[in-house]
């Protein structure tokens, strides 16, 4: 039963490589990329039911014994990302083929988002850090790929810092791997969670903790090390912008979530005071470039680094209740911030222009994306009762219950500060009239939504509504994954084959 870790992460490159064998056939190549999204889909969500009947599951790949060999770990963290991957996955191949142009296509777009999907499960999947280096490295590749694929002066722009920035956390990355196998001997996470106690220079140790933070830091958008983001996510097709803005920055939050409660445990007042203050610049710095924005993107991309703010801000607290809304919004944000982006591009075919003052009116025309807007923007601004509303709640009622008073405030603060960024593209985008000068960009002829691009963002928005108004199931897988990380005695002994 534990071959089940491998679908999700071998589905996708095998459809890839068949993607790649039917590059001059555009049409059998997007069907063959539906056929393995779906297959995907079904592969993520099986893998979520089986953990959640029977609990963690590990397995070691070739049979070598942990921690000498490969190891594939699932935790109800881990399943819970790989599933709402699969959603997504899923989501945006169905809208590419209403948006991906041929020329894009015929660059490998298929290819290229298939091995970004297979290289996010790797990473959430994998049980030592070497290979979360070599996934890594797999996401960072194809996601430059799919970044470029238009071949336009912005997109090279865009691409390029974003892949230097990325390869300087790579190269912080592959630096800490090495400092730490140096002083322990291993690179398995479970293996890790006791060598690091053997450890006598506990200072070095801190510090290789802070490399990784500063490398995972960069990967997920943190303070100060965002300025990547925005000036490279509204750059590429809105399919791609919306795979990179659901999965990329959540694998690096991922990534810190589990080395810092699993690994770097031993200085808890200092590795979590600074991701505290990190958390809490985050949401600020983020939430203000949001509000200052005028173009639909970019306002979306600078919202990412706020609402990363929150999801560290649950980590910084290292509390039961702090955790469960940590990984409660994760599951909330990697949904609705996927969608947001899609229905941009929706109003970009509807209105012809991602800038706002060109935009207008598209209430008046185009009333289901209106309302389809709706649902996912106040879910972000946290209005009750859609499912941005518990996450908040949770990581609010967190703080408070430990007196962190300012972080909550703060917390607080950003979500009114939020509301008022998504009023701002609600009246300018969809309530205002349509400007009387404003002209299509490119020449495009204004043109209603298809169904292929109103279909993913209804379903995307229905699982939004329907984790906020059924929060109660979702609440409780969060709660288990919680509860597995402030027990991480459950990751050793499942991965180490120890039976308790």
């Amino acid at each position: 039963m534990n071959c089940v870790l491998l679908f999700p992460i071998i589905l996708p490159f095998i459809t890839a490589a068949a993607a790649l064998w039917l590059k001059t056939d555009l049409k059998r190549q997007q069907q063959i990329s539906l056929l393995g999204a779906l297959l995907h889909c079904g592969a993520a969500l099986f893998l979520l039911s089986t953990v959640s009947r029977g609990g963690m599951i590990a397995m070691q790949v070739g049979n070598w014994p942990a921690p000498f060999g490969i190891t594939l770990a699932a935790d109800h963290l881990s399943v819970i990302l790989v599933a709402v991957t699969g959603i997504l996955g899923l989501a945006v191949v169905v809208y590419s083929r209403s948006e991906i142009q041929a020329h894009v296509l015929e660059g490998g777009y298929h290819p290229l988002m298939q091995i970004l999907i297979g290289g996010v499960c790797g990473a959430f999947l994998t049980g030592d850090l070497f290979n979360l280096y070599v996934w890594f490295e797999v996401m960072l590749m194809a996601s430059f790929g799919l970044l470029v694929l238009g071949r336009e002066q912005m997109q090279y722009d865009g691409g390029v810092k974003y892949v230097m920035l990325n390869l300087f956390s790579t190269l912080l990355f592959i630096t800490g791997i090495g400092l730490l196998y140096g002083m322990t001997g291993t690179l398995n996470m479970a293996d890790l969670h006791h060598a690091v106690a053997t450890v006598p220079d506990k200072g070095l140790l801190t510090a290789v903790a802070a490399v990784f933070m500063t490398a995972f830091g960069i990967k997920a958008g943190l303070f100060p090390l965002f300025f990547w983001l925005p000036v490279s996510y509204h750059t590429p097709p809105v399919a791609v912008s919306a795979i990179l803005a659901g999965l990329l920055t959540k694998v690096g939050v991922y990534a810190m979530i589990r080395l810092f409660t699993l690994v770097f445990i031993f200085d808890i007042a200092w590795t979590h005071g600074v991701l505290l203050i990190a958390a809490i610049f985050t949401m600020v710095v983020g939430v203000l470039g949001a509000a200052a924005g005028n173009d639909f993107r970019r306002i979306l991309s600078f919202h990412i680094i706020s609402q990363v703010g929150y999801m560290v801000l649950g980590l910084a607290l290292f509390t039961p209740l702090a955790l469960t809304g940590a990984i409660f919004y994760l599951l909330h944000h990697m949904i609705v911030k996927a969608n947001l982006f899609l229905i941009s591009g929706a109003a970009r075919r509807a209105g012809g222009s991602f800038a706002l003052g060109s935009l207008g009116g598209l209430y008046k025309n185009n009333g289901w994306l209106a309302l389809l807007f709706f649902i996912p923007a106040f879910s972000l601004a946290g209005f009750p009762p859609l499912s941005g509303f518990w996450a908040k709640m949770l990581i609010i009622r967190a703080g408070l219950e430990i007196h962190a008073y300012f972080a909550a405030a703060v917390a607080v603060a950003v979500g009114l500060l939020t509301t008022y960024s998504m009023t701002k593209l609600w009246g300018e985008a969809f309530w205002k009239p349509r400007p009387a000068d404003a002209s299509a960009e490119d020449g495009d002829v204004l043109q209603r939504p298809d169904i292929g691009m109103l279909l993913p963002i209804a379903v995307l928005a229905g699982l939004t509504l329907f984790i906020g108004l059924m929060p109660g199931p979702f609440i409780s897988m969060a709660e288990k994954a919680a509860f597995e990380l402030t027990h991480p005695e459950i990751y050793v002994n499942a991965v180490m084959g120890i039976v308790p």
